[in-house]
């Protein structure tokens, strides 16, 4: 069954390299979600008056993957207790979010933020987010699968 699944953590380019070459993971694709203003541009969301977060939208095979999987992944790929920043990008655009889709979701993200705060495995509190999906806007062509595209090795994440 396929379901959705979508993860700010810092720049989408990182997070997205590290989501679609996942088993079981079948389309990713790079955005924008959770600001107000209708049919972003890249432009308008690095302004960061948007209030838009960069993100991915995973779709994903839950008989091939668990959610659970996909939140391992995404806690292993980003720093989860900086406000608004993933190394050296700065602006709530890149702030950590997780987008649920469902109660099954938000409680599994809620469970997951809770034992990877309680581990104390970063040392300082997790500031991630957790709150409803809203309207995805697909971010241009030219970020999508951008480190594949231009043969680089990801460097925008943990």
């Amino acid at each position: 069954m396929n379901k959705k699944a979508t993860f700010g953590g810092g720049c989408f380019w990182g997070i997205e390299d590290v989501f679609y070459k996942m088993p079981g993971v079948i389309h990713t694709a790079v955005g924008y979600m959770g600001g107000t203003k209708e049919n972003p541009t890249y432009k308008d969301v690095c302004s960061d008056e948007s209030g838009h977060a960069e993100v991915v939208e995973v779709t994903y095979d839950s008989k091939k993957i668990t959610y659970q999987a996909l939140l391992n992944a995404f806690w292993q790929n980003h720093n989860p207790t900086t406000l608004n920043q993933q190394g050296p990008d700065f602006g709530s655009q890149y702030r950590s979010i997780i987008f649920f889709y469902d109660d099954e979701q938000k409680a599994d993200a809620e469970n997951s933020r809770a034992k990877l705060n309680a581990s104390g495995k970063w040392g300082d509190p997790i500031v991630t987010l957790i709150l409803p999906a809203t309207t995805f806007w697909v971010a241009e062509e030219y970020h999508q699968k951008y480190f594949t595209k231009r043969g680089i090795i990801p460097t925008c994440h943990v």
